[in-house]
């Protein structure tokens, strides 16, 4: 058994799709079978079962996944410790982000990490907030960045700094020129929705809460899977949202959104760590660039 077919494994394990395993793991598709068909045969015991054009883990499956996983994580340990000792000069690191963070921050930090350190290879999963906990808990990834609450012991968090939220719908929104109070007027909207277990979804929850409101108190128009579909069916006229700023910042200056002014409870952007994995000088280099600029927030907690 190789850590070569170890990955394989794990990652047709996760997306029970031979085909999409071998497009991430920039792998032809027969390699891939080959190496699944190696490992079953070697042990003469079945991971997947076929079923049409389609596979699912067996319930042997299922219990090799976690210890793959743990093996995986362990040797990704091993290379941190030593990039660390080759001061960087070979390594990879592994990052999952949430949507907001992900897409609007992290990547302009990843070209300042890999220009600093050319030979630290970044490979970066998006995802919403319990998407990245599972990554972290599972050891597919090292660190995680998340606008979300986690609630999971085995995780270190630490706050990076603050995100501003706003409220916002198509300029020719009828509902603008609504009357009454900020609450009624909320309640009477139609809303456009992430998905729940996003961190974006719970933010919009809490400005609602701020309102004496719940999700189960508004009408929901829609609900989708990233901020981008988010804005683009508010820009549509679909209802109203709450989004980060750098998510609808591009939409409110071009004019295809509009901003509600009212006040809105803030949220955080943290680092996620595992506190059972070894977090490397690399870890800990991509958090502090993460941070915005020299001045940025102090943490609640460190990472260490």
């Amino acid at each position: 058994m190789t850590l070569e077919q170890l990955r394989i494994f794990v990652a047709v394990a996760e997306r029970e799709h031979v085909t999409q395993a071998a497009h991430e793991l920039h792998l032809t598709q027969s390699a891939v079978s080959a190496a699944i068909t190696a490992l079953e045969g070697r042990y003469a015991i079945r991971l997947f079962d076929r079923i049409g054009r389609r596979i699912a883990l067996t319930d042997a499956g299922r219990t090799f996944l976690e210890e793959a996983r743990a093996i995986l994580g362990r040797a990704a340990d091993g290379e941190a410790v030593l990039s660390d000792l080759a001061d960087f000069r070979r390594g990879e690191l592994a990052i999952a982000a949430s949507q907001t963070i992900g897409a609007y921050w992290i990547p302009r930090v990843v070209r300042a990490f890999t220009k600093s350190y050319p030979g630290i290879r970044v490979t970066l999963e998006l995802g919403n907030t319990e998407f990245v906990a599972g990554r972290l808990r599972d050891g597919a990834a090292l660190v995680g960045f998340v606008e979300g609450p986690v609630d999971e012991p085995s995780l270190a968090i630490d706050r990076l700094f603050d995100d501003e939220l706003v409220l916002v719908t198509a300029p020719a929104d009828p509902w603008l020129a609504a009357a009454g109070g900020m609450a009624e007027r909320l309640r009477a909207a139609r809303w456009v929705l992430r998905e729940k277990g996003s961190g974006t979804r719970v933010a919009l929850e809490q400005a609602l809460a701020h309102y004496g409101l719940s999700a189960t108190d508004v009408d929901v128009a829609l609900e989708l899977p990233s901020n981008e579909a988010v804005r683009t069916a508010v820009e549509a006229g679909a209802g109203v949202t709450v989004l980060s700023r750098m998510v609808a910042g591009a939409a409110l200056a071009a004019g295809t959104l509009a901003q509600v002014e009212t006040p809105l409870p803030g949220r955080g952007f943290h680092a996620l760590r595992h506190r059972e994995r070894y977090f490397g000088r690399a870890a800990a280099a991509f958090v502090e660039l993460v941070r915005p600029g020299p001045f940025g927030r102090a943490p609640e907690r460190s990472m260490g």
